[in-house]
């Protein structure tokens, strides 16, 4: 794999021993120019969000919930279409992360916050549940989910990826979830994406709802 100069990367003809003459025999583009690709843009105009952040370590989550709001704004998004969710640790980001993805009010969801290693296995046992969660709440709801929770093995590690060394990655969610939320339209459609979120929110209440049973005397 290499990249352009302009950030862009390409498959190498000659990686493996294939030669660009080989693949003009083949049949195949020369040219990563002749591939038509699709990919998400970064304008958040018109879109919203909810952000998920988690209140342990707030030193850490608070600048990447920062950076985070900062980056959607960036991207044209209003300050009146960003919804904020507060939970206690990381643990409970999931569970309220679907919570507002269930309500078919936002385009993506942001999940932020940040996890350090102690003398326990607990850390284990939570980066897992926090993965799972997000993944699965992204997956059977439909609605984009940016993973933006930091897995440090010392504070100095999540201190340099909330702002320092190693960028921000509150930021980097940010963009994921424009850039994710762009390209699911582009894929299947506006329309469509909004059909497939109004019949999924009907069947959700069709289930919540109580069947009405009429009592007999």
């Amino acid at each position: 794999m290499c990249a352009d100069f302009d950030g862009s990367s390409t498959i190498s003809p000659r990686r493996h021993g294939v030669t660009e003459k080989d693949n003009n025999k083949q049949g195949l583009p020369s040219s990563p120019v002749q591939i038509k690709t699709i990919e998400g843009n970064l304008s958040a105009a018109g879109k919203r969000f909810g952000i998920v952040v988690s209140r342990f370590n707030e030193f850490i989550t608070e600048r990447l919930f920062r950076s985070a709001f900062d980056g959607l704004l960036r991207c044209g998004a209003k300050r009146k279409d960003i919804q904020v969710v507060r939970v206690p640790g990381s643990f409970e980001i999931p569970s309220a992360a679907r919570t507002l993805a269930e309500t078919r009010k936002y385009d993506a969801i942001i999940c932020l916050g940040c996890l350090l290693r102690g003398d326990t296995a607990h850390y284990d046992v939570i980066v897992n549940e926090v993965a799972r969660g997000i993944g699965q709440s992204a997956q059977e709801t439909g609605v984009p989910h940016a993973f933006g929770v930091l897995t440090c093995e010392t504070l100095d590690q999540a201190i340099d990826r909330a702002g320092l060394k190693m960028g921000n990655k509150g930021f980097e969610a940010a963009l994921a979830a424009v850039e994710m939320v762009n390209l699911r339209q582009a894929v299947v459609g506006k329309k469509t994406v909004s059909s497939q979120l109004s019949a999924v929110s009907k069947k959700r209440k069709t289930k919540l709802s109580p069947r009405s049973k009429k009592r007999t005397r």
